[in-house]
This record gives structure tokens, C-alpha cells and sequence, in this order.
């Protein structure tokens, strides 16, 4: 591979008019696309196969005007203090206001629906729309807010809440935090201007691509309105990574004495294997989620996939380009103050090299220290609860989270959580009595506090009952309860099945757990593969999969803390919105802490192997690869985890929580397992951390990472010139 990677470099410098042109006419097309064939993006959440899901296309088909998936609000009426809430002209104003503003189906008067408080002050109308959650206007929203003004002048506390009022996905430029952080990181890595530009001019070019691509593909797909963000975030941390890995080989090339050509061909064929097999174990991560076979998590597996698989041609293709319009000049212009270079070249000793020989000199103590503090910080990890955004989480003075409160106040908290429970009676003699049944179970289990009466659908063959729960949505308790509504036997041959907010959550928590060990079972299989044609061992994959499970789990029990306990949450933002961790989170974030954790395995693993291959004893080939390639993997693991931190600032839960995971997640496996537990546990193996079977070996192919074929058939690099003596 890296033969061939050599002449793909070569050939990017030679032609490198034409490979820029070839990208920016891609980029080009992406952006014209993006501009005339996007469309929306969705919020909603689905997984085919699932009971909710089932019983909600049962309704659609048999029940229509039930709305299943229609979007819906609740407006929330409370009285002045010592009065109670009667129908008033400012309250039927309100009412009458609702009813006529865009997209709405119908409103559920209070005072006939008898949604009052039992002690009079509270109420609440129910609104249905005619679309989804996702497909309601900013103007149906602004609607909503203008009914409520006349009740609020009247002196009424008026809120409204539930899915039809959520946010609507704005783009947030938290990008520029991590570009910004990116730029100083590689100004200081390499002390030049054009050496730190370039880097990030590849990355933009290739993000650009990625994202408006997509955006072109969502006027075709339904695209959600996470996935473009965290296509976003994941391919602009990678690009600029890789690119940074390439460029710091390349001026080390120069370094020796080569010609840029020469540089750019062996710094592709070396750093360039490398920068390959890390995206490759970050698309397999990424592409893997197919297995879970939920559509949205797919989705978003595949988008940043896609991105990465453009970062990783962006590096072996436009970089080299670009580095043949700017040759040696990568190494001049200096900053004044900042040294950069190849501190090693210049036989400086490096803080990567002093903390090396302190790791393999202490290598039990400092892997204990390492371990014990990753579990410490795991515990919390123990009490991980799963579950979808709600109101309950929205900002404290938001009118949602206000809504949500008046409503537990009032009414008590399963309110906020009601469960549709579908009769389908078409195989029943006598329908409405088996309908009645049903109902007359449901009220016998614990844990309800009403039961509505069967309405039927004009058919006669299905029956819908509202269940309110007497606990919170995201309770354990609505979740038994739900069981056991799904549990109960058939009466009369009806079935019954259960849907809506709170059961369509349990069932993606629950799918997402069946899940879990198939996809971590597939990744860490085929990367462990991949691991092993790399480094041409057992021992060094197995480590860096261990690794990995201790990244995961600590970055687990720190989402736990801050998001679920509150822990620090003022410092994040998120004081009074904990709640529990998104549900399709921790399986999408193993997927991306394991892509990039073996990223940061490769990048560093790579250079203490060939070490090893050209001969240096083992705690030699440990320190002299640790010191070649931590300065580096230190400026990649400051970029991406500045990368993901900017997104903490999103509005959108789902990406607030996944910047936090993978920026905490990228930091603890760069510093803390990659450059502590990596040089320790190599340090204790010493060459038995490179056994192989030699029938193994036999049947392995040959990739050549360490880029041995290169050196064999290439002429050796000339010693640098000694500078003519002036006259």
C-alpha cells in the first residue's frame, strides 16, 4: 500500500492544478446542489418494528383523525391566586384564536373536555395539527404565542408546551469555536503560516463537500436534523487531523534533506497508510450502525461516513496538491516567539520524549494510577438512565418547561405523559365490549390515574383509550406500567397495544439495548481484523480495544454526572435541564469514540512499530515512536476535542450531549490511555507485544504501514548540505 500511495502523492504534487480544480468544481457542485434541491429536516423519532410503531400505523390506518403522528400542543390556563379559571372572554378568546391559526386540526375546549384541576385554578386545552411535529411552520408556532396574549393581559398565567412548539433546528456557527482553536493549535504545532494554513483550508474544502452533499440528498431522503451537525463536527475534526498528520511527516521529509516531490510522495506512502486505516476503522464504526437497524441512527452513521471517507481522500489528494504550490515554504514563515519544526530532527529534547522515558521506566505504577482513575471516574455510569427529550428538560424559563410544571402542579405528573392505548376489536364478536374490558383492566393496575372512555373509530373495529399515568413520563414506574398494559391477555380476541410519546421512547431505549453487544460485537471484530494487518500482532488490537472500553465507560459515567445528576451543570448551561441521557446516544457514541480512539492508536502505534521494524530494542522503539508522534497526536486531540466542545453551545440536546461525550471522550483516550496506558502496557509486554503466529502471519496480507517496501526501493535520503562558508 505504501508503493502505492507513494506514486498517488507524486502524482497529486505533479498535477496539482488539475486535482484542485477537481475539488473545488465537487465543492462547487455541492454548494449549487445544497442551494436548489435541500429540503426540511425532521425531528421526530421512529423505529419501525416496534409496538408503538405498530399500534401508530394501525391508528393511521383505521383511525385517521385520531392523529397518531400528528403534531400536538397543550396550552396551559391558571387563574390569579385566590380565584378560579372560568370560561372568560380573554380565555375563550384564546381558545377561539387557536382554533383558527394555521395547520391546527382541532383544540379540545377545557371547560367541555372537563380538563380542569381539582381545585379549580388549573386547565388546559389540547391542540391537534394536521401535520407532523416536524412539518410545523415557524408561523403556526408564532400563532400559538399571539393566542395566548389576550389571556395573559387579562391577568391568567398562560403557557403552552408538547411537540408541535419545539425548536426549530437552527444552525448555530459553534463550528468556528473549533476552527478558531484549530488554527492556534497548528500555529504553535508548526511555528508557520502557510504549514498551520493549509491544514485547515483542506479540511473546510472537504467538510463543504461532505455537508452540502447531503444537504443536496435531503430534498430526496428525509433527513433528521441532527445528522447534518454531526456530519458536520465529526468530518471537520478528522480532516483536520489527517491533514495535520501528512503535513508533519511531509516537513520532517523536507527536513532530511529531500526535494518537495520526493517528501510529499514518502510522507503519503508513510503517514498516508496510517491516515487510511485510521478513517477506515472510523467508517466501519460509523457505517456499523446499520446493524442496529433503527433508520435514523443509520442515517446518521452513513452521513459521517461519508464525511470522513471525503477527509481521508482530501488528505491523500488535495493536500499534497497544495503543498506543491507551496514546497519548502511550509517550513518559513516564522511567528516570531513560536519555534515549531521537528523538535526531534533537531535533536531538542521534547516534553513527548521526557514523559515517554517516565512512563516505561515506572510502567505498573503509572498503569494503575491511569486504570483506578478511569474507574473512579465510571461509577457514576452505574445509574445511566435512557430516554428522549421532553419538556421536563427544556430551559428553566422557558414557557415549555413552564408549561410542564403547571400541568404536574395541577393535574399531577403523568399528564405530561399520557399513554394511547389501541383496541384493535375487528376479530371480536362484540367490540365495545371487549373495548370496555380493556379499559376496566387497564384502571385495575397500578399506577393510573384515569382511564378515558373507548372512542371508536367509524369502522367499529378499533378502540382508542387515553391513559394517564399517576407517575412522569421517564419514571420506572410508567415504564412497568406500560409493560404491564402490553402484558395483559386478550380480551375477547382484541388486541391492545400501546403508543405515544412515553412508549415510543421505551422502545427505542429498549431496541437500542438489544443492540448494543451485535454492533459492539461487529466493530471491535472487523477493527481488531484491521488492527491486526497494521501492527502484525495479537496483543497490541487487544490493548487498544481495552483501551477503548475504558474510555467508554468513564466518558459514560461523566454524562451520567453532569446530565443526569447535575454535576457542573451551570458550567455547561444545562442548570435545571438534567434529565435522562438521550437513548440513542451511548450507542452512537461508541461508535465515534471507537473510530477515533483507534485513529490516535494508529497515529501513535504506527511510529513505535517502525521503530521495532528498523531494529531498536523494545523500551527504545516505545520512547523513540512515543516521541516522534506525540507532538502531533497532542495538537490532533486539542483540535478535536476544541472541535467538539463548541457544540456543547447547540440548542439541540442530542448534539449538546454528543459534543460533551466526544470531546470529554476524545481527551481521555488521547492523554489518558493513548499516551499513558499505551507506553506503559507496551513498556510491560516488551517484544511480545509484536508475537504473531507464523502461521498467521503467513496468511496475513502485507499493507506495509511502516512504509518498509519504500525504503528498500527508494535511493536512501542525501545528508543535508553543509552551507558553503562566506567569503
Amino acid at each position: 500500500m505504501a508503493t502505492y500511495l507513494y506514486r498517488l502523492g507524486r502524482f497529486a504534487f505533479r498535477r496539482r492544478r488539475f486535482v484542485v480544480l477537481i475539488w473545488l468544481g465537487l465543492l462547487a457542485a455541492g454548494i449549487a446542489g445544497a442551494a436548489t434541491l435541500s429540503g426540511p429536516t425532521a425531528n421526530g423519532f421512529s423505529i419501525p418494528g416496534t409496538e408503538s410503531q405498530r399500534a401508530a400505523d394501525l391508528l393511521n390506518e383505521r383511525f385517521p383523525q385520531a392523529g397518531a403522528d400528528a403534531a400536538t400542543a397543550r396550552i396551559v390556563f391558571q387563574a390569579p391566586a385566590g380565584q378560579k379559571l372560568t370560561d372568560t372572554p380573554p380565555v375563550r378568546q384564546t381558545l377561539d384564536r387557536l382554533a383558527a391559526a394555521p395547520q391546527v386540526a382541532r383544540v379540545v375546549d377545557p371547560f367541555t373536555a372537563k380538563a380542569i384541576s381539582p381545585d379549580g385554578r388549573t386547565g388546559y386545552a389540547q391542540v391537534t395539527y394536521k401535520v407532523t411535529a416536524q412539518e410545523v411552520t415557524p408561523e403556526a408556532q408564532e400563532a400559538v404565542a399571539a393566542a395566548v396574549e389576550p389571556a395573559r393581559a387579562a391577568g391568567f398565567t398562560v403557557e403552552y408546551g408538547g411537540d408541535a412548539m419545539q425548536a426549530q433546528g437552527e444552525q448555530q456557527l459553534t463550528e468556528v469555536i473549533g476552527i478558531g482553536v484549530a488554527a492556534v493549535v497548528l500555529l504553535i504545532t508548526f511555528g508557520s503560516l502557510i504549514a498551520a494554513g493549509l491544514p485547515l483550508l483542506s479540511a473546510i474544502i472537504g467538510v463543504g463537500i461532505g455537508v452540502t452533499a447531503i444537504s443536496a440528498i435531503s430534498g430526496f431522503v428525509d433527513i433528521g436534523s441532527g445528522t447534518p451537525i454531526l456530519a458536520l463536527m465529526i468530518g471537520l475534526a478528522v480532516s483536520i487531523d489527517y491533514a495535520l498528520f501528512i503535513m508533519s511527516r511531509y516537513r520532517h521529509e523536507l527536513s532530511t534533506g529531500l526535494e518537495p516531490e520526493e517528501a510529499v510522495g514518502r510522507a503519503v506512502g508513510t503517514a498516508g497508510s496510517a491516515v487510511v486505516f485510521a478513517g477506515l476503522t472510523v467508517v466501519i464504526a460509523l457505517a456499523g450502525l446499520f446493524v442496529v437497524d433503527i433508520p435514523f441512527l443509520t442515517q446518521m452513521g452513513l452521513a459521517a461516513a461519508f464525511t470522513v471517507v471525503i477527509a481521508v481522500a482530501i488528505a491523500l489528494t488535495l493536500l499534497p496538491a497544495l503543498l506543491g504550490f507551496a514546497g519548502r515554504r511550509v517550513l518559513g514563515g516564522r511567528i516570531p516567539g513560536l519555534r515549531g519544526g521537528d523538535p526531534e530532527a533537531a535533536g531538542r529534547s521534547t516534553a513527548g520524549r521526557r514523559w515517554a522515558g517516565f512512563v516505561t521506566r515506572r510502567p505498573l505504577a503509572v498503569l494503575l494510577v491511569a486504570v483506578i482513575g478511569l474507574g473512579t471516574l465510571a461509577i457514576p455510569a452505574t445509574d445511566l438512565e435512557l430516554g428522549l427529550p421532553d419538556d421536563s428538560t427544556a430551559a428553566p424559563d422557558s414557557t415549555q418547561r413552564k408549561a410542564y410544571e403547571l400541568l404536574s402542579e395541577g393535574f399531577g405528573p403523568g399528564f405530561n405523559g399520557p399513554l394511547m392505548v389501541v383496541v384493535d376489536a375487528g376479530a371480536s364478536p362484540d367490540p365495545r365490549a371487549a373495548a370496555t374490558a380493556t379499559a376496566s383492566a387497564v384502571r385495575g393496575l397500578p399506577d393510573v390515574t384515569m382511564v378515558t372512555p373507548p372512542v371508536f373509530n367509524p369502522a367499529g373495529n378499533t378502540a382508542l383509550l387515553t391513559v394517564i399515568p399517576s407517575s412522569g413520563p421517564s419514571t420506572q414506574e410508567t415504564k412497568d406500567l406500560v409493560t404491564a398494559i402490553r402484558s395483559m391477555p386478550d380480551s375477547d380476541r382484541a388486541e391492545v397495544a400501546v403508543t405515544g410519546a412515553t412508549a415510543v421512547s421505551i422502545d427505542i431505549s429498549d431496541k437500542l439495548g438489544g443492540a448494543l453487544l451485535p454492533y459492539l460485537s461487529l466493530i471491535v471484530g472487523l477493527a481488531f481484523l484491521l488492527l491486526m494487518l497494521v501492527f502484525r500482532s495479537i496483543l497490541v488490537p487487544l490493548k487498544a480495544t481495552l483501551g477503548f472500553l475504558l474510555t467508554v465507560v468513564a466518558t459514560f459515567g461523566a454524562l451520567v454526572a453532569v446530565f443526569q445528576w447535575g454535576w457542573l451543570a451551570g458550567l455547561f448551561g444545562i442548570e435545571g435541564q438534567t434529565g435522562p441521557v438521550i437513548s440513542m446516544l451511548p450507542i452512537f457514541l461508541i461508535g465515534v469514540v471507537f473510530g477515533l480512539a483507534m485513529d490516535y492508536q494508529i497515529f501513535l502505534v504506527t511510529r513505535m512499530r517502525e521503530e521495532h521494524v528498523h531494529g531498536a530494542a523494545p523500551r527504545t522503539a516505545v520512547v523513540d515512536g512515543f516521541s516522534h508522534g506525540a507532538r502531533v497526536v497532542t495538537a490532533a486531540a486539542v483540535i478535536m476535542t476544541a472541535v467538539f466542545s463548541g457544540f456543547i453551545l447547540s440548542s439541540e440536546t442530542l448534539i449538546r450531549e454528543m459534543g460533551f461525550g466526544l470531546a470529554l471522550a476524545v481527551a481521555l483516550d488521547a492523554f489518558v490511555v493513548r499516551m499513558t496506558v499505551v507506553p506503559a502496557v507496551m513498556a510491560l509486554l516488551g517484544r511480545r507485544a509484536w508475537y504473531l503466529p507464523r502461521w498467521l502471519d503467513r496468511l496475513l496480507p502485507n499493507v506495509d504501514v511502516e512504509g518498509e517496501t519504500l525504503r528498500r526501493n527508494l535511493p536512501p535520503v542525501p545528508a543535508p548540505k553543509e552551507p558553503e562558508p562566506a567569503h
